[in-house]
């Protein structure tokens, strides 16, 4: 556990040292090159290892959450395959044990060893789809964190100026005698092309 938390924290620490402010400009035989934000950056990056792509969006407080989520269905998947390993064995040796070989009852785990073959595998069954599930919910929670990325990319050079209004006022239709509202949009897009 120490282990995975000094590779995490090492690994934000230097992500946050290498990665690039997304507007950073610098200076080349007397010209600016600016280097724009490029999301599809940021989704290879989370795809690759979870946070990397929100380091790159400069959102660094999103990447503990991250790791959060991502550590819940490890955490399952740890316990529930552990579980699914014993009861598993313990199943084995009752069903020797009731064939006549009792060489294996003595290394079951002592929760374990007052349970009956079907609920042994009863409990078998259910940790392994618990940790076939916890399989699933890991790949999810890595499949969000990758949209995350690639949504917040995009969003990232979003421009919000004044060209973009919404009105909403109430109105009343004399011929329907009926009150409503409604609702105006007004998009001004003065760029040219």
């Amino acid at each position: 556990m120490r282990l995975l938390f000094t590779f995490t924290l090492l690994l934000i620490l230097g992500l946050n040292a290498w990665s690039q402010d997304s507007t950073q400009s610098i200076k080349k035989d007397s010209t600016l090159i600016i280097r724009k934000h490029i999301p599809s950056k940021a989704t290879k990056r989370s795809a690759l290892i979870p946070g990397w792509g929100q380091a790159y969006n400069k959102q660094y407080w999103k990447i503990p959450l991250v790791y959060g989520v991502i550590a819940i269905p490890a955490a399952t998947y740890i316990y529930n395959n552990d579980m699914y390993k014993k009861t598993k064995f313990a199943y084995e040796a009752k069903f020797k044990e009731a064939a006549g070989d009792a060489s294996d009852v003595a290394k079951i785990d002592p929760l374990l060893k007052n349970l009956s073959a079907s609920s042994l595998q009863s409990y078998r069954n259910i940790f392994r789809k618990d940790r076939d599930y916890s399989i699933m919910w890991f790949i999810v929670t890595w499949g969000v964190n990758v949209i995350d990325a690639t949504v917040s990319g995009h969003l990232k050079e979003f421009d919000i100026n004044n060209d973009l209004s919404f009105k909403i006022q109430p109105t009343y239709q004399p011929q329907f005698k009926q009150a409503g509202l409604a609702l105006q949009f007004h998009f001004n897009n003065n760029h040219s092309r």
